[in-house]
Order: structure tokens, then C-alpha cells, then sequence
């Protein structure tokens, strides 16, 4: 195993010690110091990369997982999962110090907390460095249910526990439609290795398929990075405690879909379809994001809304420079390639400067106990040094130098006007409206962060609205914003130094045909002289301090949109419709009678199995190749029936488990005669403790009273019993009689040679079938466990207490 499976792995298998740290050491010292040192180890790992992937070289290692199936644990690491491996780690060691000092050690429950974390780290590593879409899959869906958990970390509270499902139902529907679209991709690459799908790339527009996969991997890569329509789920998602959100909302999971979207542009890339839903939701998403923004009041709700905004701001670069595939080599491609250098350029950005700022906002919940900006204003001299953070933090979000922001977002404005000349595409009848729309979100940028910064942190300060004495932050929790805020600056002077080691692999990597022309040269640059992006930041900047300043004469425009047709009263409206109607069709076939359930079961049998065999002809026999009916065989049979009668006619419970289990020994006696030893001992086997077990049952259980009472005959159980007894007895004979393939018993005959066991049936249930017995069992552990925690919560008198609420 190398070294890239251990750095995914190690998360995961430290999460396991973490529950004993807690246990052992608290609350003398914090769990975090424990884990701080497993993002740290990994994150140093990762630089050590660093003079390998700036010379456009990868790491590759394969540990074989299904090998039958193509489905391997292949780790590839270019210039673009480097970038997130390094956000991941870099950005998770920052947000596990500070939470050291937001989380407390005597308050908090903090082994859930970090469990979380380390899983959601270990399955963010796993997604970035996957190499085969089906394991990637399976990361991303883990990313999911940890995001679901550490959302809902304070789960007593209502808004964390809605915020929770409401994240885990979209992006988990977002995840099964991309899970489709990976099964149509390999079905039109015949690969599941991403790298292989590249080098192909060239033929899939063909396909017919290439269309539908394409959409459905962006419903999954739209709905985790919070795209239009699929945004509303973050801004609840901020229920979570600060640190979670500074991780997961600003540089790892809702970066996911960002990844997914540069890494598969190589495949999709090119084609009119990929650019325009991509770049069209992109720039929608950046409007919606920012437009929503400024009217927030809450600090957390401010920075998720520019959050999504930023977010469609990466994705619509991305779209932007996929024209690049389009014009294969030459100057017209390097001009949109530009455009994906800046979307990689900007997620970095992004997630030092949000980070900063959501870190900030932590600081000031935790010292004032409110994120109201109605309540907060003049803490400028009781928290100085979180003012300068958000000032660093604010200004970078706005674009303004000399902070990094400003670099990626002159790059923005350069590719918007790139694509208003876009000669493909038809793009230049409708491309013009794309700069007008980056620019007006723009000016909604610069209006919200300036409402972060000096509505916060200006002004008059209320503390007779605090109810508390309010100071700096503890030193140990400014370091990591300070670590931040120092890289927002340090970009800005040296940004070529990033782009070096950094950008231009992950450039190459997600343009790779380009790479190898040579054709990728860019230079990043504070200064380009008085150009026409430079006139759009200075209207930016005037445009938007005008409206800062008359904020509240125009703010009540807000209010002019009905919130009956909002996206999330929608969404609660879809969900309140569809509980009730799910109730009520529960309530009409839960009657709590075991013969109604009989009857939905067998109906549908009946309709469906034997309706399809009528329909498609499958009704026919073919009794010449039977063997005849012996005398044996014949009298096992009308002993079987004997016995069957026996159950159900019997008047005593212990004849009726006797006959039950008499009926399992003349099955096996059935074996005998077929020449079937293995499966005979096992039936026996297997009969014999079910009866002894039933028999044990039941002499415990109290006598019931005896009623006697008479039962009427029912002609809807007749025609039902009748029926499906017909169907399953008409479509075993054509089964039988109709064999389109040659049988495989003979294959598990030689269970001693391919598996080492003598007795076939144990040779199928624990070697051939061994990941699908093991997954039985797995089921069957889960069920004990739910069944074991409502006895022990039912002992503790959980329910009286649930109930008293």
C-alpha cells in the first residue's frame, strides 16, 4: 500500500482512537490536540510533492479492491487533485486548531465532533484522488453522510436537524443521478478509470448517450457545490458550528462539485451542451448568490449566500474556458484557457479569504453571543485584530488590491469578455449579456462585503444588546485566520510563485491536450494598464458604494418578490406535500392486518409476474426431457402435502412447529433422492435449530385463550391462493422447460479445487458468494444493533422521557 492510500486511509483509521482519547483524557487535555497532528501529517506529506508536480509529472498506485469487476483503489495524483489535497489538509489544520479554542472540552461532545471530521477528511482525500468513477463515487457519498453528521452536530436544535436533511436530501439526490451518469459514461468509455476516459475523449460526442450522462453528472456536481436551484440547502447548512462551516462551506465539500465539473471537461469539454449549462448556471448562480447576500442579517447567512456566489462564479469560468477544447490548439484556445486558469486560481482564493472570514464571524459569535449585524457595530476598538481580519478578509471578497482577490477577479472580467467575442457556440448573439451579468453581481459583491465589514465592526457599538462583556479573541484562535489573511496578501505580491507550482500543473491536468502543444503560457499581473477591465472594477467600486451608502432607501425593494414563490418555500411545500400524501397512502394500507399485507404481496405476484408471462408469450412447456415420477418421489410428495395441511389445520401451536419443521426434513429427503448430499446435511442442519429454537420460543410463550369460532369462507383468498399457486407453478414449469443457457451447477462441482471445500453449499455462500453473504450479515448486525438500542433506550425509559417533551 503506498503512502496515497495511507493519506486517505489515515483519517478513517485514527477516527476509530479518537472515542478512547475522549474517554481517556478529558478534560484535562482537548481531543483536537490529538487529532491536529493527522491533517498536519498529511498535509506536510503533500509538500514534499510539491518539486514533482510543478514539472507536470503524477503519482499513481493501485491496491486491486473488486478485480473481477474493473473496480480498483487507484490513487492518481496530478496537478488538480494536488491543489484540493493541499486545501483539504492545509485548510482541515487550521480549522481542527481554532476549534480547539471555539469547542469546549467540558461542554461539548467533542469524540462526535472530530469522528465526523476526520471522516468527512478522509472521504474528501478519497474523492480528489480517485482515479476510478465508481470509488470516487463511493467518497463522494461518504462526504454526504458526514456532512449530514457534522451538520446536525447540535442535533437537539431544530434548525440543525432541518438544515441537515435538507442538505442530505439534495445532494444525495444529486449524488444518485450522478451515479447514473457514471454508469452511461462507462458504458460509452468501457473504462471506469478517469484517465483512460481522457485519452478517448475524442469519440464520445457520438455516442447516444453522451448527452444524458452529461446532465446527470451535473445534477450531482450542481447540487454539492450549491448551484442554482440546488443552493438553498447551504445557507441551513450553517447551523453547524463555525469551524465545520469555515471547512466544509468554503474550501473542501462544496468545492467538490468544482472539481468534479475541471476534472471531467477534458471528456465533456468542447461540445456547445457542456458550456452552456455549465457557464449558464455558473453566472445565474453568481447573481442569485450575490443579489441574496446583502439582504441577510445574519453574519453566517451573509457569508453562505456569497458563498454560492462565489461559487458560480468558479463554475462559470469553468464553463467559459471549455470553449478551449473546442478550438483544440492555437491562439483562440489559450485565450479561453485562460479562463479555467483563472477558476483554479480563485477557488484558492476563495478558500483563504472565506475561510478567514468565516473564522472571523466565529470570533465574533463566540466574544458578542449573537451573528445579528442589527445588534452588532463598533468593535473596532474592543477587537481590533478581528477587524483588520475582516477588513483583509472583506476587501479580497470585494476584489480590491492589494489582496488576492482582486488578481483572480480581473481574470474574471477578462474571460466574461472573452467569451462576449466567442465566435462558436453562437455565442455572439447572446454572449454580451454574460459581462452584464458579471458585472451587476459584482457590485452586489462589493455592497455585501462592505456590509460585513463596517456594519460589523464601524459604528456604534450596543452593548445593551450583547448582554455580555465583549474582548478580543484568545490568540490561539486568531492564528489560523491569521495564517490566512497573511496567504490573502502574500498572493497578491507573489502570485506567480503559486502559479508555478500549483496552477500550471493543475492547468495541465485539466487540459491536458493543450499541455502537451505547449500552448499554456500565462502570467498573472496587478497592473495591465488602463484596459476595460479595469473600468469595470472602478464602476464596480463606485456603482457599489453608492448603494452601500443608500442601503436603506432601496433595500425595501427586497421585500417587493412574494415569499410564497422563494426556492425554499417551495422546497418546504414539496416536502409538506409529499409527506402528506405518503401518509396517507401509508394509512390506507397499513391496516395492521397481516392478511391485507398477504393479499397487496401476492396480487402484485400475480399481475405482475403472470401478467409479463402473458403478455410476452413465456407460457410453454416442454415435458418430453423430464424425467418420470418414481415411487419415492411420489410419496414424498403426498407426504409433503399431508404435512402442509398438518400446519394448518392443526389446533395446537407445538403439532403445527412440528409439522413445519417435518416439512423441512422431507425437503431435504427431496435432496437426497436428486443426489444433492451437500444441500441435504445443510437443509438438515438448518431445520433442525430452527425447529429446536421455534419449539423453545414458544414453550416460554403464555397459552393463549381458546376461541372458538367460525371461519367463513372468503373467495378473494381463494382466487389469490389459487392464483399464485398457479402462476408460480405455471412459471417454474417454463422455466424448466425453456432453458436458454447451459446449467451452472457444474461449475460449483469442482468447489474443492477452486475453493478448498468439500461441502458445495458452504463453498457458494462463503467463497462464491462470499461479499454477498457478508453483506447479509452486515444487514443482520445493523438490524441487532437498532433492535438492541431500542430495548436499551426503552430499559432507560427513553420513550417516557421523549414523550414528555
Amino acid at each position: 500500500m503506498s503512502w496515497l492510500h495511507l493519506m486517505i486511509l489515515i483519517p478513517f483509521i485514527f477516527a476509530i482512537a479518537v472515542p478512547y482519547l475522549y474517554k481517556k483524557f478529558t478534560p484535562r487535555i482537548h481531543t483536537g490536540w490529538f487529532v491536529l497532528f493527522v491533517p498536519l501529517l498529511i498535509f506536510s506529506n503533500l509538500l514534499t510533492f510539491i518539486p514533482t508536480i510543478s514539472q507536470g509529472n503524477t503519482f499513481t498506485a493501485t491496491v486491486q479492491w473488486l478485480p473481477s469487476y474493473n473496480i480498483n483503489f487507484t490513487t492518481h495524483v496530478d496537478g488538480l487533485s494536488f491543489v484540493f489535497g493541499l486545501l483539504i489538509a492545509g485548510i482541515g489544520t487550521l480549522v481542527i486548531l481554532y476549534s480547539i479554542y471555539y469547542m469546549s472540552k467540558h461542554r461539548e461532545a467533542l469524540h462526535n465532533f472530530y469522528v465526523y471530521l476526520l471522516l468527512f477528511m478522509g472521504a474528501m482525500l478519497g474523492l480528489v484522488f480517485s482515479d476510478n468513477i465508481f470509488v470516487l463515487y463511493v467518497f463522494w457519498e461518504m462526504t454526504s453522510v458526514s456532512s449530514f453528521l457534522l451538520i446536525a452536530y447540535w442535533y437537539e436544535r431544530e434548525k440543525s436537524r432541518y438544515g441537515a436533511q435538507k442538505s442530505m436530501l439534495i445532494t444525495i439526490f444529486g449524488g444518485l443521478a450522478m451515479l447514473a451518469g457514471f454508469i452511461m459514461l462507462a458504458m460509452i468509455s468501457d473504462t471506469y478509470s478517469i484517465r483512460e476516459m481522457v485519452s478517448h475523449a475524442a469519440v464520445f460526442p457520438s455516442h447516444l448517450l453522451f448527452f444524458p450522462a452529461m446532465i446527470l453528472i451535473l445534477i450531482g456536481a450542481f447540487t454539492k457545490s450549491a448551484q442554482f436551484p440546488f443552493s438553498i440547502w447551504l445557507p441551513d447548512a450553517m447551523e453547524a458550528p463555525t469551524p465545520i462551516s469555515a471547512y466544509l462551506h468554503s474550501a473542501t465539500m462544496v468545492k467538490a462539485g468544482i472539481y468534479l465539473v475541471a476534472r471531467l471537461t477534458p471528456v465533456f469539454g468542447g461540445s456547445a451542451e457542456w458550456f452552456w449549462i455549465v457557464s449558464g448556471v455558473g453566472i445565474i448562480t453568481l447573481l442569485y448568490g450575490s443579489v441574496n447576500a446583502v439582504r441577510q442579517t445574519d453574519l453566517k447567512a451573509l457569508l453562505a449566500y456569497s458563498t454560492i456566489s462565489q461559487l458560480g462564479l468558479i463554475m462559470s469560468l469553468l464553463g467559459f474556458g471549455s470553449a478551449s477544447l473546442y478550438f483544440k490548439i492555437g491562439e483562440d484556445s489559450t485565450v479561453y484557457a485562460v479562463a479555467i486558469f483563472a477558476a483554479i486560481f480563485h477557488l484558492v482564493n476563495h478558500s483563504t479569504f472565506k475561510g478567514c472570514l468565516f473564522m472571523v464571524v466565529g470570533i465574533i459569535d463566540h466574544e458578542t453571543g449573537t451573528r445579528d449585524i442589527r445588534r452588532l457595530g463598533g468593535l473596532i476598538h474592543l477587537m481590533p485584530i478581528s477587524f483588520t481580519l475582516a477588513v483583509i478578509g472583506g476587501f479580497a471578497m470585494a476584489g480590491l488590491p492589494p489582496f488576492n482577490g482582486f488578481l483572480s477577479k480581473e481574470m474574471f472580467f477578462t474571460a466574461v469578455l472573452n467569451t462576449a467575442q466567442l465566435s462558436a457556440f453562437n455565442a455572439d448573439y447572446i454572449g454580451i449579456i454574460i459581462p452584464i451579468i458579471a458585472w451587476i453581481a459584482s457590485v452586489f459583491t462589493f455592497v455585501y462585503s462592505m456590509i460585513l465589514v463596517f456594519k460589523t465592526i464601524r459604528g456604534k457599538h450596543k452593548p445593551e444588546k450583547l448582554g455580555r462583556e465583549v474582548h478580543e479573541a484568545p490568540i490561539g484562535m486568531l492564528i489560523p485566520p491569521l495564517v490566512l489573511a497573511s496567504l490573502v496578501i502574500v498572493i497578491f505580491f507573489f502570485p506567480n510563485v503559486l502559479s508555478h507550482y500549483l496552477l500550471k500543473p493543475a492547468l495541465m491536468a485539466v487540459l491536458p491536450t493543450l499541455a502537451q502543444e505547449g500552448e499554456l503560457h500565462v502570467k498573472i499581473s496587478a497592473w495591465h494598464g488602463w484596459n476595460t477591465e479595469l473600468f469595470m472594477t472602478l464602476g464596480v467600486i463606485g456603482v457599489g458604494t453608492l448603494l452601500y451608502i443608500y442601503l436603506k432607501k432601496w433595500h425595501r425593494i427586497y421585500h417587493v418578490y412574494p415569499e410564497g414563490l422563494t426556492l425554499n418555500n417551495i422546497y418546504n411545500l414539496g416536502i409538506e406535500k409529499m409527506e402528506n400524501v405518503s401518509r396517507l397512502i401509508t394509512n390506507r394500507y397499513m391496516t395492521g392486518f397481516i392478511r391485507h399485507y398477504l393479499v397487496y404481496i401476492f396480487s402484485f405476484i400475480i399481475l405482475l409476474l403472470g401478467g409479463s408471462m402473458l403478455l410476452f408469450d413465456g407460457f410453454s412447456f416442454n415435458p418430453s426431457a423430464d424425467a418420470p415420477v418414481n415411487f419415492f418421489e411420489a410419496g414424498l410428495m403426498i407426504a409433503m402435502v399431508i404435512t402442509a395441511l398438518t400446519v394448518l389445520f392443526s389446533k395446537n401451536r407445538m403439532t403445527s412447529i412440528v409439522a413445519v419443521g417435518g416439512l423441512g426434513f422431507l425437503v431435504s429427503f427431496f435432496f437426497v433422492l436428486f443426489r444433492a448430499p451437500d444441500l441435504a446435511l445443510t437443509q438438515l442442519v438448518v431445520e433442525t435449530v430452527t425447529t429446536a429454537l421455534f419449539l423453545l420460543c414458544f414453550y416460554h410463550l403464555p397459552q393463549l385463550r381458546k376461541e372458538v369460532s367460525r371461519v367463513r369462507f372468503k373467495a378473494v383468498n381463494a382466487v389469490i391462493s389459487i392464483g399464485v399457486g398457479a402462476v408460480v407453478t405455471v412459471v417454474a414449469l417454463s422455466a424448466n422447460g425453456n432453458r436458454l443457457f447451459a446449467s451452472i451447477s457444474s461449475y460449483y462441482e469442482n468447489s474443492y479445487e477452486l475453493a478448498g471445500a468439500k461441502n458445495i453449499v458452504n463453498a457458494i455462500l462463503v467463497d462464491f458468494r462470499g461479499f454477498d453473504t457478508m453483506l447479509e450479515i452486515l444487514v443482520l448486525c445493523i438490524a441487532g444493533l437498532g433492535v438492541y438500542t431500542l430495548i436499551k433506550l426503552r430499559l432507560s425509559g427513553g420513550d417516557k422521557n421523549e414523550g414528555t417533551k
